[in-house]
């Protein structure tokens, strides 16, 4: 009985319309509206349930990892300084790596740069097309040289298509950005060379304008001479 029910057509009942004196409230909302937005609102309560309960039965006393980082100020935890954590040594190794990286980084570059300039040279000097022209004596020769000696040359970058000449724009731009890219990746490894030597060991001090012999933006140090062993 339950198929024979189901293979009679039944009528769509539909969800009733907006009336027209509420269009000024927006949208009706339908069923499924309703359902997608209770949903949503019995999940933010049941996630703030658990968390409440999570609180309620926390003990404070019960170790975690983060504890050995804190310490307790008047009943308060209190993370420590995060800034040294490691020690000269480790912050030392992690200076160099990151030098060695920045290192390699030029390299790479430098290499593109001289490829780029390489292509870029080779198809400026590219041989312009000339013509042959035949005389049937000397003074048509003559004649015919003087005529193609007072024409204006032609620059083998004038010869080349559209689609070449833009491709060769955008290598040439493509080349100084990596030369800036040179100069600063050169930049920041040198301040962080620097910042290297400072946190060796030996008494050192920053000179005043007037002893810097080349006058530059960079502040410079000084180290004291020690006698070695």
């Amino acid at each position: 009985m339950s198929s024979l029910r189901n293979a009679l057509p039944r009528r769509a009942h539909k969800e009733r319309a907006q009336p027209q004196a509420r269009k000024k409230f927006g949208l009706l909302e339908k069923h499924k509206d309703y359902v997608t937005r209770a949903k949503a609102y019995h999940k933010k309560e049941q996630t703030l349930q658990k968390l409440k309960e999570k609180a309620a039965f926390r003990n404070p006393d019960e170790f975690y990892f983060k504890m050995t980082r804190t310490k307790t100020v008047n009943g308060v935890h209190m993370p420590e300084n995060e800034a040294n954590k490691y020690t000269p040594e480790e912050l030392m190794l992690m200076k160099t790596q990151d030098m060695g990286y920045l290192l390699q980084k030029i390299q790479s570059e430098k290499s593109k740069i001289e490829r780029l300039a390489g292509e870029l040279h080779s198809l400026d000097n590219l041989p312009s097309k000339g013509h042959v022209y035949y005389a049937e004596d000397r003074e048509e020769a003559k004649e015919l040289q003087f005529r193609t000696s007072s024409d204006t040359p032609v620059s083998a970058s004038e010869n080349l298509p559209a689609r070449i000449k833009r491709a060769t724009a955008a290598s040439y731009r493509h080349l100084e950005s990596s030369k800036s890219r040179v100069r600063d990746l050169e930049k920041l490894y040198m301040d962080m060379a620097m910042q290297k030597e400072l946190q060796k060991k030996g008494r050192k001090r920053k000179l005043r304008e007037d002893e810097v012999i080349s006058p530059t933006s960079k502040p410079v140090f000084k180290w004291r001479p020690e006698r070695k062993r």
